[in-house]
């Protein structure tokens, strides 16, 4: 349906040990049959090592594929990296397509890392803690938390680092029986319930939304052994994970207020019971927007609340509206979708500076579709 595709690698283009079964970077690249352009971060020290490292320990098929080096995050004045260049196109014969200047206060979607760099803070914060158990995912819903000017926003690991909070929020998981076990064995469970003694809130968010409830039931072994937990057993719920994953995009509202929300769900798992009677959201897909259906749950105490949704806060009058909740009075509404924007737009301006479109197409071998 596309003229082009750029598909993004993952990790080193030289992985000699996964070679074997790589289908994220040159074995990927040599089954589509489609040019390469390798990428080196040199603001973290060792650029040109990374780049002819690299080059070596490709085979003459993935040689010939590669079209250019593009060297990123470059601090300081271009023309001391002129002799660097010149000796690198020299050693490996690939051009250089273009060095981008490093971009202070760039913020752009981190990876696979977490990313614990904070917006400036005013002096009336909220205190915003995750847990981060060792099977954690979708750690971009908490992006919008950590640059909030009005939120102390920390990840933590280590149960007894915890010195109070506002608001906890349990994230996804990749195996939630496993992590909700770490929870328990790591000290976070008695945590979470002093914390609710003292008032403060939960949210659950997909996987952190099914340990929230009394029983989560794998009878597959969808995730881990075959068998049933119990859970934290703050949601009148049971969960059961099934062969058939729950992958969509969903819009809607917030029942109280009516305060608009969208974003994605993705999970194996199928919730039950009675604290699903006291729904947060309701929800369309796009292909079936006659079929609305609830998300969600919230306890009779207001104290705690789950959902599927991923993306929960970078909806600006839900944002404020959750904040408020938690306890933040006058709560900003950041519009973190257009703070994304923002970014990649200074991004893609530094980048079309250095490399116009123009040399892109030609170096693809299409036509300037502008």
């Amino acid at each position: 349906r596309h003229a082009l595709v750029i598909v993004e690698g993952a990790g080193s283009p030289a992985e000699i040990n996964l070679r074997e079964r790589d289908i994220a970077n040159m074995g990927f690249a040599e089954a589509a049959d489609c040019p390469v352009i390798i990428v080196a971060d040199i603001d973290r020290g060792g650029g040109f090592a990374h780049l002819v490292g690299t080059w070596e320990l490709l085979g003459d098929s993935e040689k010939s594929r590669l079209k250019g080096f593009v060297i990123n995050r470059f601090r300081g004045d271009i023309s001391l990296l002129q002799p660097g260049l010149d000796w690198l196109e020299q050693r490996c014969g690939v051009p250089v397509l273009g060095v981008i200047p490093y971009i202070p206060d760039l913020y752009i979607e981190a990876e696979d890392a977490l990313d614990f760099r904070q917006g400036k803070k005013n002096e009336h914060s909220l205190n915003v803690v995750v847990p981060v158990y060792p099977r954690a995912s979708n750690h971009t819903d908490f992006d919008v938390l950590r640059l909030h000017p009005q939120i102390q926003f920390d990840y933590l690991r280590d149960a007894r680092q915890f010195a109070g909070a506002d608001l906890i929020i349990l994230p996804g998981s990749k195996s939630v029986r496993d992590d909700l076990q770490w929870l328990k064995d790591s000290g976070w469970q008695q945590v979470i319930f002093r914390h609710l003694r003292l008032g403060g809130k939960v949210i659950g968010i997909c996987g952190g939304f099914q340990m929230l409830g009394e029983k989560i039931h794998d009878p597959l072994g969808i995730e881990s052994a075959p068998g049933s937990s119990d859970g934290l057993g703050l949601l009148a719920m049971q969960t059961t994970l099934s062969g058939e994953k729950i992958l969509r995009n969903v819009s809607g509202v917030m029942l109280a207020g009516q305060l608009p929300v969208q974003g994605y769900e993705i999970h194996a798992g199928v919730s039950e019971g009675k604290a699903l009677q006291q729904p947060v959201f309701s929800l369309i897909t796009a292909d079936q927007p006659d079929k609305p259906f609830f998300d969600g749950a919230i306890s009779d105490d207001d104290q705690v609340l789950g959902s599927y949704i991923h993306g929960l806060f970078d909806q600006p009058a839900l944002l404020a509206h959750l904040l408020q909740w938690a306890g933040l009075d006058n709560a900003d509404a950041v519009d973190f979708p257009q703070l994304q924007q923002d970014n990649i737009e200074r991004l893609a301006d530094q980048v079309e500076a250095v490399i116009p479109f123009q040399r892109w197409c030609a170096l693809l071998g299409i036509g300037d579709p502008c």
